[in-house]
């Protein structure tokens, strides 16, 4: 009777270890784009940005205005049958467009260079990072991908999205 009860708290045991072997790998995903604009919007660095956003498109505008202008005198001239002053106009225009196309590509980049140094700031990313370890150990996740940075992610179920998750817990931290 006993050797049964050793050997059955032996299998037990192995069991035990063998399940402890199995453990599943559980994974999370997090949308860093989002809670960017979630959490920090009302930082000044990215109202800062914002702004700055708002001041290249008014300039964008105003030069699109512009353009819009000199062809309406252009084709107005052409009417009137002044060709030189229609073709000084049509040169102006083509000025004015390669200028806005190499502004708006020049503004583009700038404004996407300082949203990233502003999603990679080491305080956002150590805020972020540390919530994030703290719920992927609270809810026993493995490992946690973004979204955005790894392009192997091919489907994933909303359910190991965590990002509204964090965006609720850095809130709470800010007090907000």
């Amino acid at each position: 009777m006993v050797r049964k009860y050793i050997m059955l708290c032996l299998f037990i045991g192995g069991l035990g270890l063998t399940a402890g072997a199995q453990q599943l790998t559980r994974f999370a995903v997090v949308d860093m784009t989002r809670v960017y604009t979630a959490f920090f919007r009302e930082s000044r660095a990215v109202r800062e940005f914002e702004e700055r956003s708002r001041q290249v498109q008014a300039e964008i505008d105003r030069i699109s205005a512009e353009i819009q202008e000199l062809q309406t005198s252009q084709a107005a001239a052409a009417m009137r049958g002044e060709q030189e002053q229609a073709l000084r106009l049509e040169n102006e225009v083509i000025r004015r467009s390669n200028y806005l196309k190499e502004y708006y590509q020049l503004k583009t980049a700038e404004l996407e260079s300082q949203k990233n140094r502003l999603t990679q700031s080491s305080t956002f990313l150590d805020q972020v990072l540390n919530e994030i370890r703290f719920i992927a150990e609270s809810e026993g996740y493995t490992m946690v991908l973004s979204l955005k940075e790894n392009t192997g992610i091919v489907w994933y179920s909303p359910t190991v999205d965590i990002t509204d998750r964090l965006i609720q817990n850095l809130s709470a931290r800010a007090g907000r």
